[in-house]
């Protein structure tokens, strides 16, 4: 009870303040530095405030200027179509085209509802950030937890990233490398080196910005490049399958060894990793122009709707494309010929398309990677924003630990097997559901939706449990 007093003490005391202060400047001389002030229309002083917060105008002080929708749905989007991508058609080849299709919009649709509870609690809260919102809800030491859990996904995520770039620049053990094609064997063939490079002219300068709203344009060049990506990998798989030059699909999974069994529990994990964002929905939404929850929840939804479609049909081309041979990181497989006019033209602009939708991601990933690090050992310190000093640093030290991750874990696989199965579950629907039905009573949670905070827990959790275990039984299998 004692959370709920504080959340709505200062939802209330807040509001006043704002008030009073637009009421001083409406008297000064400077009155016309502001757009405009409402104040809540209140019918009944005794209602109660929080329960009914999407009925209050929003008060505006000052000019707010900030991101409209679409910078908004562009800064989501790019959070949520990053590396994972890569990995669906892998997952599709495991679970089958109809299951894989079914948790694909299964996933998302629950992914919205946690963004949009995650909303409401964090405005109720006047929560700045994700881990002020899950201490609002369960205390301190949960939040440092979550806080964590942000840390090593978008570490990892960011790590999956730099071994892409390097797998598709330099090449691998089975596929070769955009450069080695273009010009042959040399120093290029150094994917540390190529890496680094990249790292340091393209990615540093990016990271250093200090407002994730200077990055709504990088967001909508990289949302139109994840989507050249998909329109070209369906059309070369609808051409083929016009043709009849495409293999029959597998349609269901299949659990016929042991072997099998075990991809099929890790690939669900793997699947829950792909619309993980939550963690960047509070900074997003306080850079919202005019900001308001049902302005949010259009974000959200447009953004669920348009991940949906991207997730679909990349997951169903790229596995028609290669099915049995479609590797964990689809993008190596076009390093050969498609069987269609134009194919290594083609080939190319996909791969390099992807390459730089990735360089354009990392740095919106990596705002949230560096707030959660400074919240997390600069507790009370003034914004990251006030000193550039702090900021630049935190900066370079992420970016070389990134590297060196990079150049430590095989394949993309492996990070987001357990990383899905762990932090990326959590973020996603453990804490979003835990925070609901902590919180409920200043939320006025309905029925319908807390039954939906149960189910999202229960699943979230079975899902964890079952991919962990599974994780480490195949590791020692292999072993």
């Amino acid at each position: 009870m004692s959370d709920s007093k504080e959340c709505s003490s200062s939802s209330i005391s807040s509001s006043l303040e704002l008030q009073n202060k637009s009421l001083k400047s409406a008297d000064s001389t400077h009155f016309d530095e502001y757009d405009f002030v409402l104040e809540p229309e209140i019918e009944d002083e005794d209602e109660d405030f929080e329960t009914s917060i999407d009925n209050y105008s929003f008060i505006i002080v000052g000019s707010n200027k900030g991101s409209g929708i679409p910078g908004a749905v562009f800064n989501l989007t790019t959070t949520v179509i990053g590396a994972g991508i890569m990995a669906l058609p892998a997952t599709m080849k495991v679970l089958g085209l109809v299951l894989g299709i079914i948790l694909i919009i299964l996933m998302g649709i629950l992914s919205e509802i946690s963004v949009e509870l995650l909303v409401r609690f964090s405005v109720l809260c006047k929560a700045s950030s994700y881990g002020e919102v899950v201490q609002h809800a369960m205390g301190k030491p949960v939040r440092i937890l979550s806080e964590i859990c942000i840390i090593l996904n978008n570490a990892g995520v960011l790590v999956v990233y730099l071994i892409i770039m390097g797998d598709v620049m330099s090449g691998s053990s089975h596929h070769m490398g955009v450069f080695d094609q273009l010009m042959g064997n040399g120093a290029w063939d150094q994917r540390k080196i190529v890496v680094l490079v990249v790292m340091v002219v393209f990615l540093a300068p990016l990271c250093s910005l200090d407002k994730i709203d200077s990055l709504s344009l990088t967001s909508a060049a990289s949302v139109a490049l994840a989507v050249l990506f998909v329109v070209v990998a369906f059309t070369v798989a609808f051409i083929k399958l016009v043709e009849g030059r495409i293999d029959s699909p597998r349609l269901a999974p299949d659990l016929s060894s042991k072997t099998a069994i075990l991809d099929f529990l890790v690939a669900i994990p793997i699947m829950t990793n792909a619309y993980v964002c939550q963690f960047n929905v509070p900074p997003i939404y306080n850079e919202l122009e005019q900001r308001s929850p049902q302005k949010m929840n259009m974000v959200g939804r447009y953004t669920t709707i348009l991940c949906i479609l991207v997730y679909a049909s990349t997951s169903i081309s790229g596995y028609l494309l290669f099915g049995k041979d479609t590797e964990a990181d689809v993008l190596t497989n076009f390093d050969k010929d498609l069987g269609i006019r134009y194919s290594s033209v083609l080939n190319y602009i996909v791969r390099i398309g992807y390459i730089l939708h990735l360089i354009l991601v990392f740095p919106v990933i990596h705002f949230s990677l560096r707030q959660t690090v400074d919240a997390l050992l600069f507790e009370g310190s003034p914004p990251l924003s006030e000193s550039k000093k702090r900021s630049l640093g935190l900066t370079a030290v992420l970016l070389v630990l990134i590297y060196i991750g990079s150049t430590m874990i095989p394949n993309i696989w492996t990070a987001f097997k357990f990383t899905g199965a762990t932090t990326a579950v959590s973020l996603g629907f453990i804490f979003p559901s835990l925070i609901s039905l902590r919180l409920k009573h200043l939320g006025d949670l309905s029925y319908g939706e807390w039954v939906l905070s149960w189910l999202m827990l229960v699943l979230a959790v079975t899902v964890s449990i079952v991919g962990v275990v599974s994780n480490v039984y195949s590791l020692e299998s292999k072993s």
